[in-house]
């Protein structure tokens, strides 16, 4: 008799072919459900970054302007927040560690003075790399920033 409850023990302590199945039939529907929402979120993350590196860049400005009474002129542009490009004033610790790129790996394009703004416009072109576009291919741009 003691036998016979061993060998139960033993068979119940498994899991069956079938409630395997199951387990993955159920994490295959999971899968085909949430793979697509987690896929669409890398290029909004993406636009997030480049929203705060822009703020990032601005603050960066700002204190360059405090320092030295101007901004960086488009042809010093954002490198002399990094080098020093000879200007009375200027923090010798520089104001950023690199000079920053944009999640697609593209330079910020730095203009000053600017023209949508009086001091100067920062851009980043998107996704696809080009002036314009719409949804994830549209340009983030330091004028539109309100939020």
């Amino acid at each position: 008799m003691q036998d016979r409850a061993v060998h139960t023990m033993h068979r119940q302590k498994g899991f069956t072919l079938i409630e395997l199945m199951i387990v993955v039939v159920i994490l295959g529907l999971l899968a085909t459900i949430i793979m697509p929402k987690i896929l669409g979120r890398p290029e909004q993350a993406r636009r997030v970054k480049a929203k705060a590196d822009i703020r990032s860049i601005q603050s960066a400005l700002a204190l360059f302007k405090t320092d030295t009474g101007r901004f960086p002129t488009t042809s010093e542009g954002l490198e002399a927040l990094v080098n020093d490009p000879g200007i009375k004033g200027y923090n010798s610790d520089g104001y950023l560690d690199a000079v920053p790129v944009d999640p697609w790996g593209n330079k910020y394009i730095y203009i000053s003075p600017g023209v949508h703004s009086k001091d100067y416009d920062l851009v980043s072109l998107g996704k696809d790399g080009e002036i314009g576009g719409v949804e994830d291919d549209a340009d983030i741009e330091s004028w539109d920033l309100q939020s």
